[in-house]
């Protein structure tokens, strides 16, 4: 057997090199710079080469070489996957580096992007072009690849002013598993195959159905007739009292948690996105913690003062570095939208950019959630955040490591559809968070997975549904059934149906990626042969009630799965507040997880994956950490 699948790859490999594909195999540069991770947890993992296409026809080319001798594939666009589904130890690693081009369409009001474009590439054309007042609704991080951020749904810095990546996207175009190119429009019909597709890719296209080698996008214009943004960032780094004992209650502390309560209970405009990170530091020892805050605000700077004031007030946040709403009005300073792009963002978001790059790479872990604001709800979250990071400190006092809680400002207008509109789901949460976890020593990392375990599992019951995860910031120990349910909800039966219908044979195939109906997973000789005959297999039209109708009708008119199957997806979902803090709907369970080895990364596996290694060259960067103003064109754009 291991001959056979050696001699498939073999040929597969020849193939695409008859047709001048750059293919690069273990040890040579391409390769090595390819599979370079900044998250040491996916170090060793050595695809058997990596193709890097130039056009849609050697994509095309790939998919059907690969599919018929059964090697699989798995798709890299930026490389930022938290959980490293961007890399693969199986099969060909299908790197979009080369499709990296963007068009402005002023007259269409369209930008079009090729698969393997950066959101760098893109704001690069609007900076080139002096384009004012006009936005690509697209990522935070510049060197985020368009393809994972639009097709999980896409939560950007104007996502609240134009609603998810997602929903500002016109057509895409796709190489499904028979090689065929299919462009899905937002005109499509929504009962038809091309239209329910077009559903499924606005949040759940990542690896699902095929590679998405173009993306057409409606630009969108700010408010300000001037073409300004009103952005900043503050650090606050709160006092405790100096004077506190056991007995003695720590005021300003107290005084911290009730100002950032209010703060992630208040019902902002629109126009308005503050973002934050609370941030625990093993090496900073003059703070507790630290809370960073990102501000993107589509009015005037103005405006944007009498609304802190007005929402924050004048005496609530006083605590070490000042008032609160005086720090962020002092701090966010208004400018032309082709400078915030070209060097603001960048600066905001400089930390997170740097551990994007593998010149300098620490073991990572991460999980997220989706939270609404209610007060109570919100107090609750805070006060564990602070208590885990107390025990984090102390737990690991004297060691090299970070944790950081990010709240990923959300809703406004993403929240006006339902959350069928589309197969992202978690339209109505007010903040998507998610916990990093950041260290240099490998011995570390079963301690840091047990933490994290007992961080999340305390959260995870105030997410929406007890469960609900955003798929952009993936946790890599879920289980493939759960993952759907956490990441898509009631979409998940919809999404295997259009799984069935584009990819019978389950090419596309990974492991939190949808799977296909059961009666289809149990039948698989008859999914392939109707494969042969066409793309899209034939579904009864009223399966697919569900894009019209309520969930629960829809999905137990299915009849497929057993009656707990069907509760689990088919019940409408409720979050309603308990007394006991937790939300209706399905209980959280720690069973849902895989179990993770803790000795994945080893010597032995080691010596037999890295024998033919050599260290790819750095990537050139103006050292980021110690510039005070940084801009696309130090990214390499």
């Amino acid at each position: 057997m291991e001959e056979i699948k050696r001699m498939a790859e073999e040929f597969v490999i020849e193939e695409l090199k008859k047709e001048k594909i750059p293919v690069f195999l273990p040890g040579e540069t391409e390769y090595e710079r390819s599979v370079a991770n900044a998250n040491l947890l996916y170090r060793f993992t050595r695809p058997l080469c990596v193709v890097q296409p130039k056009n849609v026809g050697h994509v095309q080319t790939i998919v059907k070489e690969a599919k018929n001798m059964g090697v699989p594939i798995t798709i890299k666009c930026g490389g930022h996957s938290y959980a490293g589904f961007s890399t693969t130890d199986k099969g060909i690693s299908l790197d979009l580096l080369n499709m990296n081009r963007v068009k402005i369409d002023v007259k269409s009001n369209t930008v079009t992007l090729q698969g393997g474009a950066l959101w760098g590439h893109a704001y690069k054309q609007l900076v080139n072009n002096r384009m004012n007042g006009f936005i690509i609704n697209g990522g935070r991080c510049p060197t985020v690849g368009v393809g994972g951020f639009l097709l999980g749904g896409g939560l950007g810095p104007f996502t609240r002013s134009f609603g998810m990546g997602c929903d500002t996207l016109k057509e895409i175009t796709i190489v499904t598993a028979d090689g065929k190119k299919v462009t899905v429009k937002d005109t499509d019909n929504p009962d038809s195959p091309e239209g329910k597709l077009f559903w499924a890719l606005c949040g759940a296209g990542g690896g699902n159905f095929g590679v998405v080698v173009e993306f057409k996008m409606y630009l969108q214009k700010l408010s300000n007739k001037d073409g300004s943004v009103v952005a900043g960032r503050y650090t606050w780094f709160p006092k405790s009292d100096k004077e506190r004992s056991n007995k003695t209650k720590d005021k300003l502390m107290d005084k911290f948690m009730d100002t950032m309560n209010d703060f992630y209970a208040t019902r902002w405009p629109d126009q308005v996105t503050i973002d934050t990170s609370w941030i625990c530091d093993l090496k900073e020892t003059s703070s507790e913690l630290a809370v960073r805050f990102l501000v993107y605000h589509d009015g005037t700077k103005e405006d944007f003062e009498k609304l802190i004031a007005d929402k924050l007030g004048a005496d609530k946040a006083e605590n070490g570095g000042g008032k609160l709403a005086e720090q962020l009005a002092r701090r966010t300073m208004s400018e032309k939208s082709t400078r915030f792009l070209h060097e603001t963002l960048v600066s905001q978001w400089s930390e997170e950019t740097i551990k994007a790059f593998p010149t300098d790479p620490t073991f990572k872990l991460y999980s997220s959630f989706v939270f609404k604001n209610d007060l109570e709800r919100i107090k609750k979250i805070t006060s564990i955040i602070r208590e885990e990071m107390a025990v984090f400190k102390s737990r690991f006092a004297g060691e090299s490591g970070l944790l950081q809680v990010t709240w990923i400002h959300s809703g406004g207008k993403a929240s006006r559809k339902d959350r069928s509109a589309s197969a992202f789901r978690w339209r109505d949460g007010v903040y998507q968070t998610y916990i990093m976890l950041d260290w240099r020593e490998k011995w570390m990392e079963g301690e840091m997975r047990d933490f994290l375990k007992a961080f999340k599992n305390k959260l995870r019951p105030f997410s929406i549904m007890s469960r609900a995860a955003f798929i952009n910031f993936p946790d890599e120990v879920l289980s493939s059934g759960t993952a759907e349910r956490t990441y898509y909800g009631n979409n998940t039966k919809n999404l295997r149906l259009v799984k069935q219908q584009w990819d019978p044979d389950n090419f596309f195939k990974w492991k939190q990626g949808i799977k296909l109906p059961q009666t289809a997973e149990k039948t698989p000789a008859k999914a392939k042969r109707r494969s042969k005959t066409s793309a899209v297999s034939p579904i009864p039209a009223e399966a697919f009630n569900a894009f019209n109708s309520s969930p629960g009708a829809s999905f137990a008119s299915l009849g497929a799965g057993d009656a707990s199957d069907i509760n689990a997806f088919g019940a409408p979902e409720r979050d309603y507040d308990r007394k006991d803090g937790l939300m209706d709907g399905d209980a959280v369970s720690s069973d849902d997880e895989s179990p993770v080895n803790e000795q994945d990364l080893t010597d032995e596996l080691a010596t037999k994956q890295w024998e033919t290694f050599t260290l790819p060259p750095a990537r050139s960067l103006m050292n980021l950490g110690s510039r005070g103003v940084l801009g696309l064109t130090d990214l390499g754009f």
